[in-house]
């Protein structure tokens, strides 16, 4: 999730492999649907590691597997045209 402090510098919406970033009606927002914390993709979620304020913690209310982000990254590559 991405918190109110984002001060909208757009520099974690272009690291997401999943596409999962995207400007909210006041801040950057994250598809819980597409981002897998960059499991598959990288060891650690890209959007955490450039965010200049980390303003991007792990929502509580939105915990998965290891595996349940790998099933989901798979789903999304499958799908992709």
């Amino acid at each position: 999730m991405i918190t109110d402090d984002c001060i909208n510098c757009d520099v974690c919406e272009p690291e997401c492999p999943n596409d999962a970033i995207y400007m909210g009606p006041e801040i950057y927002e994250i598809n819980p649907d597409k981002c897998t914390e960059c499991v598959g993709h990288f060891s650690e979620p890209q959007c955490q590691q450039v965010c200049p304020v980390s303003c991007i913690p792990f929502n509580p209310a939105w915990r998965e597997t290891e595996q349940q982000l790998m099933e989901k990254f798979e789903r999304l590559q499958a799908s992709k045209p």
